[in-house]
């Protein structure tokens, strides 16, 4: 079965995700700076099957969308040029930054490491691509 990898969006680099083949759990992958995603995507997709990829929709309390979110299009709009046949979803990742950086403090990581964006932002990705499998069996 193929994977599904997620994407935790920033104006400097972004959090990835990806599921294991029977995807059922989702694990950090890597953070790559964003201007290098489609390069790190094309060498990820030569190695492995990925069926759908999960992007974040930042959205604050009031339901609107962040100052991000042309960003997000315009990567979105680049992977659908090099990737006609991939499915693109959007998910919420509200909260996700805050639920990382706790996790991160439940699972024991020390305070240097707590305070490296790049992990951050790819505890992130594990949150929204977890999120998004949960929702899929409710």
């Amino acid at each position: 079965m193929p994977r599904i990898l997620s994407i935790d969006f920033g104006s400097k680099r972004c959090g990835i995700a990806v599921t294991d083949e029977s995807q059922i759990i989702a694990s950090g992958l890597n953070t790559v700076i964003t201007e290098n995603l489609i390069d790190f995507l094309k060498d990820y997709f030569k190695n492995e099957e990925v069926e759908l990829v999960v992007v974040g929709l930042p959205k604050n309390m009031k339901n609107v969308e962040s100052l991000i979110e042309p960003l997000i299009l315009k990567y979105i709009k680049i992977i659908n040029d090099n990737f006609p046949l991939l499915s693109i979803e959007r998910f919420d990742e509200r909260f996700t930054s805050k639920l990382a950086f706790q996790a991160m403090i439940d699972g024991g990581l020390k305070k240097k490491k707590r305070k490296n964006k790049e992990t951050i932002d790819m505890v992130s990705a594990t949150i929204i691509l977890q999120d998004y499998l949960r929702s899929r069996k409710v």
